[in-house]
C-alpha cells in the first residue's frame, strides 16, 4: 500500500516537505453540481432569486475559497495562484448547474485541492442564494476533473456513469454512458463518452496532446467543459496517435 504523505513514521499528521521539488506549472479542475427544485432553478436562471446574481456572487465567492484553501484545509500549502476561474453550466434537464472550478499556479505542489475547495464553495453560495426558495437543494458530484503538472503527471477523471437525487420531486436520474452503437447525441454525453474513452486506454492529456501536435490546454478545455467540443483537425490527430476511429472516441 502506498504511504500517505500527510502522516510521519509515527502517524501524526504533518504538512508535507516540498522544499525539494521543482518549481513547475500546476493546474487542475474540478466539478460541482447543485440540484435544485424547478422554482428555485429558473429564479437563479432567469435572474428573480430572493438575493440577486446567482451565478455572479457563487463566482466570486469560489475564487475567493481557491484562495483561502490553505486557512480551511490544515495541511494545505499556501500557493501563489495564477489563475482562478470559475464557469457554470445549466442542466436544464434535471433542474441543476454544474460548477466547473480550474485553477493554475506555479509551484512545488499542486492546485487540487484549491479547485475542490472553489467549486464546493461556489455551490455552497448558490445554494444560499436560492435556500429561500429551495431548502432541499443537493450538492452532489463534487470532484476532481483533470490534474497535470509535478511528479505523479496528469490525471483526467473517469466519466461518472449516473447523476443520482435524493428527492423524488426532483428530475429522474439519468443515465449518460449507456453503450450505443453510435457518437452518442448532444455536447455533455460527448464529453462523458471521450473521458471514459482516455480512461480506458489510459491516456493523459499533456502526453497525448503532445503526441498528436496539438495543445493540451485543448484537451483539458474540453474536458473540463471550458469548451463545448474540440476542432475536428484536434479531433482526426487525436484519433491517429489513439490509432482508432474520431467516432471511437465517443461511443
Amino acid at each position: 500500500m502506498k504511504k500517505l504523505s500527510h502522516l510521519d513514521a509515527q502517524g501524526a499528521a504533518r504538512m508535507v516537505d516540498v522544499s525539494d521539488k521543482v518549481v513547475s506549472g500546476r493546474e487542475a479542475s474540478a466539478e460541482a453540481v447543485i440540484v435544485l427544485s424547478n422554482d428555485a432553478f429558473e429564479a437563479a436562471k432567469t435572474g428573480n432569486a430572493p438575493k440577486g446574481d446567482v451565478l455572479a456572487t457563487a463566482r466570486i465567492a469560489g475564487i475567493m475559497a481557491a484562495k483561502k484553501t490553505p486557512d480551511l484545509i490544515p495541511l494545505c500549502h499556501p500557493l501563489a495562484l495564477s489563475k482562478a476561474d470559475i464557469e457554470f453550466e445549466w442542466l436544464d434537464e434535471r433542474c441543476a448547474i454544474r460548477v466547473i472550478a480550474t485553477v493554475k499556479c506555479a509551484g512545488q505542489t499542486g492546485v487540487e485541492m484549491e479547485a475542490l475547495t472553489a467549486a464546493s464553495v461556489a455551490a455552497l453560495t448558490i445554494y444560499d442564494m436560492t435556500k429561500a426558495l429551495d431548502k432541499g437543494a443537493v450538492i452532489e458530484s463534487v470532484k476532481l476533473l483533470t490534474k497535470s503538472g509535478g511528479k505523479s503527471g496528469d490525471y483526467a477523471a473517469p466519466a461518472q456513469k449516473v447523476f443520482k437525487t435524493s428527492s423524488p420531486t426532483r428530475a429522474k436520474p439519468k443515465v449518460i454512458m449507456s453503450e450505443v452503437a453510435a457518437p452518442r447525441p448532444g455536447p455533455l454525453a460527448q464529453r462523458d463518452a471521450f473521458r471514459e474513452f482516455m480512461a480506458a486506454h489510459r491516456l493523459r492529456p499533456t502526453q497525448w496532446a503532445k503526441d498528436a501536435g496539438v495543445p493540451a490546454s485543448q484537451i483539458l478545455a474540453y474536458l473540463t467543459g471550458q469548451s463545448r467540443a474540440l476542432t475536428a483537425e484536434t479531433v482526426k490527430k487525436l484519433a491517429r496517435v489513439a490509432k482508432v476511429r474520431v467516432e471511437d472516441m465517443y461511443r
